[in-house]
């Protein structure tokens, strides 16, 4: 009975988020490909620190910066709510308050360092960086760059519903609830949770 009744309520999950997922698809791409951007935050940061990164729905790139500074750029910058904290080797972003559609945000990093990011739903690029990732979003398509995989010691891949490509270590699975772990001789974790659409971890 309890077997039944959770596969119902997977099924309907799916029904209801997968079809969201993929207007928020379509939309996120176009956003990407179109929205231009302004500086919305600028603030020098420690590499190899720890950065917590908080998002509200929209289209994210998060990418390496040139140099030691936090910044971030969003096609919204009036009625967005953004904000950078620094307190030491620890800072806090929060994209919040963004429009319905058409949002899109760069957020640059340095190169060094660990990241913890939670989405609300949408499209996330996120280039390869050195340190430990944690990734969630609720919903949308979640691409990550990574590394060598020796460079790992743990990876731990899920989508509840949709695609999941970790191909950079020899995985690949489609459906509903799908987990993916691999382990190696590295020091980094990489850790990605996607609720419904398409998780891929990408070779550089």
């Amino acid at each position: 009975m309890r077997s039944t009744t959770r596969t119902v309520l997977i099924l309907l999950i799916t029904t209801l988020w997968v079809p969201a997922c993929h207007d928020g698809k379509d939309s996120a791409t176009e956003t990407v490909a179109e929205a231009p951007v302004s500086l919305a935050a600028d603030k020098p940061f420690v590499p190899g620190g720890k950065i917590d990164v908080d998002l509200d729905g929209g289209a994210y790139e998060i990418k390496t910066a040139a140099d030691n500074h936090i910044r971030v750029s969003a096609s919204d910058t009036r009625t967005t709510k953004v904000d950078v904290a620094i307190d030491g080797s620890q800072a806090n972003i929060k994209v919040k308050d963004t429009p319905h559609s058409n949002f899109r945000a760069i957020i640059e990093v340095p190169s060094v360092g660990d990241i913890v990011v939670r989405l609300s739903g949408g499209e996330l690029k996120m280039n390869a960086m050195t340190g430990n990732n944690d990734v969630e979003s609720y919903g949308g398509n979640v691409q990550i760059t990574v590394g060598d995989a020796k460079d790992y010691a743990h990876v731990d891949a899920a989508v509840k519903a949709g695609d999941l490509d970790a191909s950079p270590f020899g995985g690949s699975k489609s459906g509903l609830l799908q987990e993916f772990t691999w382990s190696g001789d590295g020091k980094y974790t990489l850790r990605a949770h996607l609720g419904a659409g398409n998780l891929v971890l990408s070779s550089k």
